[in-house]
């Protein structure tokens, strides 16, 4: 007779649901049928799922699996001809006898920096050095106070450090501090690229 209020199909629901738990034999009954189904279930399905469709083959009665699945395409690998970085060992400067123009210039340049009577702006002070100085170092040489130089006249000759084809590093002797300038070579000619106040 069939179930024809909600009230039958209830009762008919909580009996189903309840009997897994009306006696730990009835739980074990039901957890050991559930782990069978799942673990049929994980066999069957991706047999019936993924398997290939077979084709046969004209004239024989083969048949022949054919993927669904697109192959991979490695993409290329890009090369380039140019040479690496460390392709070409890194040359050490060879030193060389200081070049007289470099002395020159970094003498002209301490006589200029010391040039610095009462009155004078910054702005005349360093259109003496600009002549010697290089065009990226000019900036840095605005930032000068002419009134805060120590010293007022040059004591001796240079003094050469290290001497290379393209930059000389000398000191020069003031009344006040030794100045340690760094020349280098331009396109304009020898030219002053650094210099501080040595003790």
């Amino acid at each position: 007779m069939p179930i024809r209020t909600n009230r039958g199909r209830a009762a008919v629901y909580r009996r189903l649901w309840g009997w897994p738990l009306r006696s730990p034999r009835h739980l074990m009954g039901t957890l050991v049928f559930l782990a069978i189904l799942v673990t049929a279930l994980g066999i069957v399905l991706p047999k019936v799922v993924g398997k290939p469709q077979a084709k046969a083959s004209p004239g024989t009665g083969t048949t022949t699996s054919v993927s669904t699945t697109p192959p991979a395409v490695a993409a290329p690998v890009p090369t380039s001809n140019l040479p690496t970085r460390l392709s070409t060992p890194l040359v050490t400067p060879t030193p060389v006898p200081p070049n007289e123009d470099a002395l020159r210039v970094a003498k002209q340049w301490a006589a200029a920096w010391v040039d610095h009577p009462a009155g004078i702006t910054s702005a005349q002070w360093l259109a003496q050095l600009k002549p010697f100085t290089t065009d990226e170092y000019l900036p840095v040489m605005s930032t000068v106070d002419p009134a805060n130089i120590p010293a007022t006249k040059v004591t001796g000759e240079p003094v050469v450090s290290t001497s290379y084809s393209s930059s000389v590093q000398l000191t020069i002797p003031t009344d006040g501090p030794k100045l340690a300038i760094t020349v280098v070579s331009t396109n304009a000619g020898w030219r002053v690229a650094d210099y501080d106040q040595a003790t």
